[in-house]
């Protein structure tokens, strides 16, 4: 199956936070220094959201503003609260003052979100909004295109990915999942091009993988599907993929006729 891309998380930093994270209480914002402060409260968010909206609470009463508030939406998406965090990362992409970019990301969260809740109609619009600020972005086309697929509007979601394609002929990602869409319409020749067009670019993609296995299983290659799948068990052995394909593989061993 097809499986949505997690946005981002925004104001981008190039590492967590120095200082780390315990779960014996909250660490206290540090007014005079907002990168750092800002890059403590992402960590918590991340490893304790319940910690983290108490951080993020605590600032945005210090005067953390935006970046505060931004903090305060990932960490509720971390507790589960997808609706709440949702809907504020959209109210902050409408008053921000920030770029094109940042609100396009806090919108792309917003999707995740909706996503999360199984709304495929308000993330849909969460990323269409990112992408009239962004147009033609390969990764937000793949972000819509992914949510399609989940409402099963397999067409449209080969559309946007024919545009990430064509924006970005280098994503092996955009392959991966543009194949599964043509295997979800019976398109199987086209989506055992993408397949080995996406392996072609990165031979360590799992998601073509799984992907390639399934087409040449259809076609009664078992040997072929096999060592695509364990190939997938040896790269990420314990990723989401990973379970998918081992699931595979068993249902082979049990029952190869079918």
């Amino acid at each position: 199956m097809i499986r949505f891309v997690v946005a981002a998380l925004l104001f981008a930093v190039p590492a967590l936070a120095q200082t780390k994270t315990t779960n014996r209480g909250t660490p206290a914002p540090d007014t005079l220094d907002p990168q750092k402060t800002y890059e403590l409260c992402l960590d918590t968010a991340r490893v304790y959201p319940e910690q983290g909206v108490e951080f993020a609470g605590k600032w945005v009463g210090l005067g953390g503003g935006e970046p505060a508030k931004h903090c305060q939406a990932v960490a509720m998406m971390g507790m589960r609260e997808y609706g709440e965090a949702a809907q504020r990362l959209e109210e902050l992409a409408q008053n921000s003052k920030r770029g094109n970019d940042v609100r396009a990301g806090m919108l792309a969260q917003a999707a995740q979100s909706w996503l999360l809740m199984e709304d495929y109609e308000r993330a849909n619009a969460a990323q269409t909004a990112a992408l009239k600020l962004k147009p033609n972005d390969p990764k937000l086309l793949i972000d819509r295109a992914l949510t399609l697929a989940e409402a099963k509007n397999y067409w449209e979601a080969i559309t946007d990915l024919d545009a990430s394609i064509a924006a970005d002929p280098k994503s092996a990602e955009a392959y991966a999942f543009r194949a599964s869409a043509y295997r979800m319409v019976s398109e199987d020749e086209l989506a055992m091009d993408d397949a080995d067009r996406a392996l072609e670019i990165d031979s360590s993609n799992v998601s073509a993988l799984l992907e390639r296995g399934i087409l040449r299983r259809m076609k009664n290659d078992d040997k072929g599907a096999r060592q695509d799948w364990l190939r997938i068990l040896q790269l990420a052995p314990e990723s989401d993929t990973a379970k998918v394909a081992r699931a595979n593989i068993e249902r082979l061993d049990v029952n190869p006729e079918k």
